[in-house]
């Protein structure tokens, strides 16, 4: 089982992500994944951002926010759990789980090495859809992916990853699951803030040290 960091599956995620589309399969959840997908591309080859690490990986949480509905893939992750929880717990919680796997995918940011994605396929069930993709690596090996999707208002966004069978959100929620039945939410949500008061702790150090 992986830690909560959930590292490997969140590398292959942002692997996903971070590729080069090639033409394909077309449709509305498809088209806009691919965008979001060459915003990201641009930022990656633009040659200023190249030179600022840190304003590139800004740029890149930012096209982050507009790929991903944090708020579904928690309460997701979360699952029984989420109804416990008030109002406020749950505004905490999204920060702080969205925080999570924006600073697991800005840090995996220097993965992207020139792999390609087909998206082969794609099915629509009213408000939720799956697009089907393979990877192809430099090495030749294909590796499925599904991006599972929702529509709100005009745009959808992705609440779940499935790489190779193996689904983000279900990652997270047995690790969510088993610290909360062992110990409590109340222990998950510290281990969540360390985790997050630990990589800004490297950050401001990386920054010193680089001055």
């Amino acid at each position: 089982m992986a830690t909560l960091g959930c590292s490997g599956l969140v590398s292959a995620v942002v692997l996903a992500l971070l590729l080069v589309a090639a033409p394909g399969w077309a449709g509305q959840p498809t088209d806009q994944l691919r965008t979001e997908i060459n915003r990201v591309l641009k930022v990656l080859d633009d040659p200023e951002l190249k030179k600022e690490g840190r304003e590139r990986r800004v740029e890149v949480r930012r096209i982050a926010n507009d790929i991903f509905d944090f708020e579904e893939t928690a309460r997701r992750s979360l699952a029984r759990h989420w109804a416990l929880r008030t109002p406020a717990e749950r505004d905490e919680f999204v920060q702080l789980f969205a925080d999570l796997l924006e600073r697991s995918y800005i840090s995996k940011i220097e993965l992207y090495g020139g792999e390609k994605i087909a998206y082969v396929g794609e099915t629509i069930d009213g408000d939720v859809a799956t697009v089907k993709t393979k990877i192809t690596t430099r090495q030749g090996t294909e590796i499925p992916v599904d991006y599972r999707m929702h529509k709100r208002g005009d745009k959808w966004l992705v609440y779940d990853v499935i790489i190779e069978g193996v689904s983000l959100v279900a990652n997270y929620r047995v690790q969510f699951n088993k610290i909360i039945t062992t110990s409590s939410y109340a222990e998950l949500v510290k281990k969540m803030r360390d985790k997050q008061e630990e990589f800004y702790g490297d950050e401001k150090q990386k920054r010193t040290s680089q001055r």
